[in-house]
């Protein structure tokens, strides 16, 4: 089921993002041999959600970053700005509610959630830094930010060696495998573009957050931004 909530969205990447929803899980696999599945396993860690407790995975996409959450007893709403994601997701995870929203304007109340979890969606928000206070403001006192995004690799040549793969290999894939392969290529240059993790640590304090760790998974080519709201 898709829940209502969309007020008004990005409209070019929410259509880009419809045009690669039908491959998107596949494709993500595929372009981190698998490694994503590790990386999402390391953000319901650092959430520490328990039974019960309500949990908002924005940029949800078709609903994978939700599901374990879903599995442990937590009740997670799956939001995301694609309605062709929400489609996608609503048929092979029709369990799952899902929700259409822009991140800077979410359709919820003040301190309504225990936590907000958002994976490689942030660099996709125009204003991010206005999506990170909305955040901060669905979440209840105390509640947890978990931020899981493509990052800066720390090592030069591993850096490099990086550069080289987003601009090459991955729209390679994308021709192979995607229903949109030019899509790709804005991806790759979305993180080539990113804020590095001191950057986007500094934005989240700004935003409101306390306590603002990180931890780099894969060298940084992934970072894991995890605060509290105070």
């Amino acid at each position: 089921m898709i829940r209502a909530g969309l007020d008004k969205q990005p409209r070019d990447v929410a259509t880009m993002f419809d045009g690669v929803a039908r491959r998107y899980d596949l494709m993500n696999t595929l372009m981190t041999a698998g490694i994503d599945r590790r990386w999402r396993a390391g953000m319901v860690a650092a959430v520490e959600a328990r039974p019960g407790q309500t949990v908002l995975d924005i940029a949800a996409g078709t609903g994978v970053s939700s599901l374990p959450f879903h599995r442990a007893g937590v009740h997670v709403v799956a939001a995301d700005f694609s309605l062709g994601m929400l489609r996608t997701g609503a048929s092979k995870n029709p369990q799952l509610p899902f929700v259409a929203a822009d991140a800077t304007r979410l359709p919820f109340a003040d301190a309504c959630f225990d936590a907000v979890t958002m994976s490689y969606g942030l660099r996709n928000v125009r204003d991010y830094p206005a999506a990170l206070a909305e955040f901060a403001r669905v979440t209840k006192p105390g509640g947890t930010l978990v931020v899981n995004e493509f990052s800066q690799p720390v090592n030069a040549a591993l850096r490099r060696g990086y550069v080289e793969y987003l601009m090459a290999a991955i729209p390679a894939l994308a021709r192979r495998f995607s229903s949109n392969p030019d899509s790709y290529v804005y991806l790759a240059e979305s993180i080539q573009a990113w804020p590095d993790q001191r950057d986007l640590a500094r934005a989240i304090r700004d935003a409101g957050w306390v306590e603002v760790q990180w931890r780099n998974l894969a060298g940084g080519i992934v970072a894991l931004h995890r605060a509290r709201r105070p």
